[in-house]
């Protein structure tokens, strides 16, 4: 192994959910009372011997196992403790991992607790601004942002709900659907399953910006006529998660402990999309023509009916256990750069607060509509990704609904370059020719980048009233952002 493993918490954690007391489990694995107490206090590593005997007595996947969550919340609580509210210099990366592998709640609590901070303070400001309204008032309590809540959620399952994707499959193949005539199979099942009859209508309910609407009462679902094909079939099969599969629905969401009703409500449509992107894209047929066609995106869309935007995002959820694909990043971002889908299966992580690398391709995409564009970056922690970028525009159908335009970007590491067909012309042991990217100038270690839109935190500056470089901020020698 190249790497010890400290994973004690995890260990301690599969020991309480079997209610199996020290002693109980060191006799199970075959270990000392003595020795596990050291594994799980992380005083010892986890031997290889050690996680096959894990992985048989308790059934667990082995490489679901070792792969848990401490990079994701090491590279969180980095950037959140990069907060200018934090002063002094920002703990290290081996603190933070140690900081982490001790007490995983602990983390998330503070995680938590910066989230509310944030909240906190764009309502004080908005209310600065607005003084006479009370209206803005609202309520300043609440742990996080509902969205934000439920972006965490999928973000810590690594995008994959086993259940709802089952569930999906099962239907696609009990029912014989064939992706050249999704539409008229999911309007059939609708109508036979459930008794809904689906309408295809200029105006769906009394609100004119509605691209769904299903009246009980009548058993219709009206669709938009505004939607194309892919995102007819993509709110049939939403429409079918709510009707047949609420049960699963309402489990996972009771199991997640939502803080409010507000985010047990955007994970229940979260958990319906889910399931209807896995139900036009079932894993294993979809898994397989990915793999075959080196996820090129474009001719999955085409074997699927599916829209450019479905199927990157599908792509980035293909990590079921035993069966899992090539883990990509996937993120959807506005023209104004704010984030808004994001996910990563992969060390490259986004920014939770404040913009996103201006030397990221996609912002870029923006100006060449329509085109893909590929991209061979390299973050501060020397990975090297292959990553491309295209915009999508969703039609607003009329002169006072003007069409939104996001930028989608997916990718993956560029150790996987000869599964993606992107990765053609590429050299990829060529480093200096990648693009030197980060998660956001803040937390970015990068003295040189002429990009910079601000300073790292824990930095020094160094200001010389005669002299102009062309890095926007020099620093003084020795005073630098804390990386390991």
């Amino acid at each position: 192994m190249q790497k010890k493993l400290f994973l004690g918490y995890k260990l301690r954690r599969l020991r309480e959910q079997r209610g199996l007391t020290q002693a109980a489990l060191a006799k199970a694995l075959d270990l000392s009372p003595s020795y596990l107490n050291q594994l799980e206090n992380n005083q010892r590593p986890l031997t290889l011997a050690v996680l096959l005997k894990v992985s048989s007595v308790f059934e667990v996947e082995l490489t679901n196992f070792i792969e848990d969550e401490e990079a994701r919340l090491v590279s969180d609580l980095k950037e959140a403790l990069a907060d200018p509210l934090f002063t002094g210099p920002p703990p290290t990366t081996a603190e933070l991992r140690g900081v982490v592998n001790a007490s995983p709640e602990l983390a998330r609590r503070l995680l938590g607790l910066h989230q509310a901070y944030q909240k906190l303070t764009e309502r004080v400001q908005g209310l600065a601004d607005s003084l006479s309204n009370q209206d803005q008032a609202g309520d300043l309590t609440g742990a996080q942002f509902p969205y934000e809540e439920v972006r965490d959620y999928f973000h810590y399952c690594n995008n994959y709900v086993g259940p709802l994707d089952e569930a999906a499959e099962l239907l696609w193949d009990r029912e014989k659907i064939h992706s050249g005539a999704v539409l008229n199979e999911l309007a059939a099942y609708l109508k036979r399953r459930h008794d809904v009859r689906v309408k295809i209508v200029a105006d769906p309910g009394s609100d004119e910006t509605a691209m769904r609407s299903y009246d009980e009462s009548t058993g219709t679902l009206r669709l938009s006529a505004l939607l194309n094909g892919p995102s007819r079939a993509f709110h049939m099969a939403h429409q079918i998660a709510l009707l047949g599969h609420g049960d699963i629905i309402e489990d996972l969401v009771a199991q997640a402990n939502f803080s409010s009703e507000d985010a047990k409500s955007i994970c229940r449509v979260g958990l319906a999309n889910y399931f209807a992107g896995a139900l036009v894209m079932p894993y294993r047929a979809f898994a397989a023509q990915a793999r075959a066609l080196r996820h090129d995106v474009e001719e999955l869309q085409s074997r699927f009916g599916a829209s450019f935007e479905q199927v990157c995002h599908r792509l980035s959820t293909l990590q079921r256990p035993g069966a899992r694909g090539v883990p990509f990043y996937f993120v959807r971002v506005d023209i104004a750069g704010n984030i808004t889908k994001r996910h990563s299966a992969t060390r490259f992580h986004f920014a939770r607060f404040g913009g996103a690398c201006p030397l990221w391709n996609v912002h870029e995409a923006f100006a060449q509509p329509g085109k893909i564009l590929v991209q061979f970056a390299r973050m501060p922690d020397r990975t090297t990704y292959i990553g491309i970028a295209r915009t999508v525009t969703k039609r607003g159908g009329a002169y006072l609904r003007p069409s939104r335009q996001f930028a989608v970007g997916l990718g993956c590491e560029a150790s996987y370059a000869n599964e993606v067909v992107y990765s053609a012309g590429i050299d990829i042991h060529n480093e200096e020719a990648a693009v030197p990217i980060g998660v956001n100038c803040r937390i970015c270690e990068r003295m040189d980048c002429q990009q910079r839109a601000f300073p790292p935190i824990g930095s020094q500056l160094s200001v010389d009233e005669h002299h102009r470089s062309f890095v926007p901020y020099l620093f003084n020698q020795g005073r630098r952002v804390a990386v390991e």
